[in-house]
């Protein structure tokens, strides 16, 4: 085989999850009651588009979820081995940019290293300069022409990027003339008004934003380092994308550890109260009250001294940087439960008082049928609103705690990797300031995506936003 797939323990969690989110989507289109809320959350504005940036973010995940081992070549003897390192598809994709490695430091777009060397002229003479780059603008005649070479790239790409989206605007408009029985000038000036049922304009809009932003930026990176290099020379644009994935598994496996504990201890809590209210209440006292960066540095030394133990336990260096990340999930995970604990467990008492948990107690029903069918079905909102930012907040915890050293392997390409590397780097002068902005932007606009999509959840799934409308 050319190549040896190799499926780390949080390439399996995130196949597991993407199975249920699909077996979901068939489950929901089955119940009327279960797809209203979510055909009012994409009729938002706010929800198509928030929806569209993060389904960006996800498909560039799922592409760096993808791990394989390349093929060396045949020993003498015909014996297939395979490379030690780890690559992805998404590393296929960005190999250009993952192979063009400089010498150090050099700026957004720039030809030149960012700081000075001694260089040897064509004369044979020693000058104080900029060196030239290796790869970025390599191409050029003179470097005079860069900002010209760059215009002429964006212009071409932007035409091209606007030409497929016409297209795609008129297959479009012809698919909802047939659907709809409707003439096509009818059905564009549907669209172009926004009287259809659905935000197509906002989603047509946002979706040629990122195809020139996308563009763009692909077609630039080809000849320059669109977001500069870091101190060993790694394209920044690089390391931006391939931290999107490490953003998103804290972010959603951290939840699948969370959730379980959360419903099943506050609902427990709330609904049989007693000693199983009180125990629980002190579980979750007791541990609110251990600093929770302690607790993860504790937990995250352990599995270090451990796997500095078993060498022998990991073959290759990305199998040691996952199970950290993993165990990372899941100290996460069992620290950051009890806030949903609490709201769930003070809704839980408040529901098992109602007529309809009252009415089928009296008529026999057990505890497990009330809390499956009566109690969960109406917290299932609380749940999804607090899921939804949960995930904002675990993506900036990564950041946090691998600024202070006890995030994630630093071996793994993160945001809070580059941030912790770049801060040093503040101090200079000039300062080096690019590598902590893109993942700043990068980072800021999952959240900001994530934050607006929770609200749209927030006003669809909440019963008492429901009965305001």
């Amino acid at each position: 085989m050319p190549f040896l797939p190799v499926i780390l323990w949080t390439d399996s969690l995130i196949y597991l999850l993407l199975a249920v989110v699909v077996a979901s989507v068939f489950y929901v289109r089955q119940r009327p009651h279960l797809i209203t809320p979510w055909q009012a959350v994409i009729k938002r504005k706010r929800g198509m588009i928030s929806i569209m940036i993060l389904l960006v973010y996800v498909i560039v995940g799922l592409l760096d979820s993808i791990h394989f081992r390349a093929a060396l070549e045949p020993d003498d003897n015909g014996n297939q081995h395979y490379s030690s390192e780890v690559l992805t598809v998404l590393d296929l994709a960005l190999m250009p940019l993952r192979q063009q490695v400089e010498k150090t430091y050099s700026s957004p777009l720039a030809t030149r290293l960012f700081v000075r060397e001694m260089i040897e002229s064509d004369k044979g003479k020693l000058d104080y300069d900029y060196p030239k780059l290796t790869y970025a603008g390599s191409h050029l005649i003179s470097e005079q022409n860069k900002w010209a070479d760059i215009s002429s790239t964006l212009v071409d790409t932007s035409l091209l990027v606007v030409l497929i989206w016409l297209g795609l605007l008129l297959l479009l408009v012809l698919i909802l003339a047939r659907w709809r029985q409707l003439s096509f000038t009818e059905a564009g000036l549907g669209i172009l008004t926004g009287k259809s049922d659905y935000p197509i304009k906002t989603g047509l809009i946002t979706l040629l934003i990122i195809g020139l932003f996308g563009s763009n930026l692909m077609a630039l990176s080809v000849d320059y380092h669109v977001f500069g290099t870091d101190k060993v020379g790694q394209d920044v644009l690089y390391q931006t994308l391939k931290s999107v994935r490490t953003g998103l598994v804290i972010g959603t496996l951290t939840t699948l550890v969370m959730l379980p504990l959360a419903l099943l201890m506050g609902i427990s809590a709330g609904y049989f109260k007693g000693w199983i209210d009180d125990l629980i209440q002190y579980i979750y006292t007791t541990l609110n009250s251990i600093p929770g960066v302690l607790l993860i540095a504790a937990a995250v030394l352990m599995l270090q001294v451990y796997m500095n133990n078993h060498p022998e336990n990991f073959v290759t260096v990305a199998e040691r940087a996952d199970m950290r990340l993993l165990f990372l999930c899941i100290i996460l995970g069992m620290t950051s439960w009890t806030g949903l604990c609490r709201i769930l467990r003070g809704e839980t008492l408040k529901l098992r008082e109602s007529d309809y948990v009252l009415a089928a107690r009296a008529l026999g029903a057990g505890s497990f049928t009330i809390l499956h069918r009566h109690i969960l079905p109406n917290l299932m909102h609380i749940v999804m609103i607090a899921v939804v930012l949960d995930f904002s907040g675990l993506v900036l915890a990564e950041a946090v705690l691998s600024y202070v050293g006890v995030g994630v392997d630093p071996s793994m390409i993160s945001w809070g990797n580059m941030i912790n590397s770049a801060r040093l780097e503040m101090a200079r002068e000039p300062i080096v300031w690019w590598s902590l902005t893109a993942a700043f932007v990068s980072m800021f606009v999952l959240v900001l995506a994530a934050n607006l999509f929770a609200d749209v959840v927030r006003d669809a799934f909440d019963p008492r936003m429901q009965a305001i409308k």
